[in-house]
């Protein structure tokens, strides 16, 4: 007798809330670049740089930043975490 085979593909709950762990760990890298792009930008048509408008980008990025780590760990909280047996035995969400 042969032993069964596991699936090829994940269960689409425990998919989905991979992906939604992979996005909340790659929030802090997005904000990063987020908040380096003014350093990139020059100035309109006088030397001085704009810091109106450089200070209202950084803050609504920051808001921006906010609201998406909010909205992931909502979703995170509603979604059920796995069994430890389907998450490879050891329990660990990798």
């Amino acid at each position: 007798m042969t032993m069964p085979t596991p699936p090829k593909f994940l269960a689409r709950s425990s998919y989905r809330r991979r992906r939604i762990i992979d996005a909340a760990r790659i929030l802090p890298v997005l904000g990063l670049f987020i908040f380096l792009i003014p350093v990139l930008w020059h100035p309109a048509d006088t030397p001085e740089p704009d810091t109106a408008r450089g200070g209202l980008y950084l803050f609504a990025g920051w808001f921006g930043i906010i609201v998406a780590a909010f909205l992931l760990a909502r979703v995170l909280m509603r979604t059920e975490p796995p069994p430890a047996d389907a998450a490879g035995g050891d329990g660990e969400d990798r």
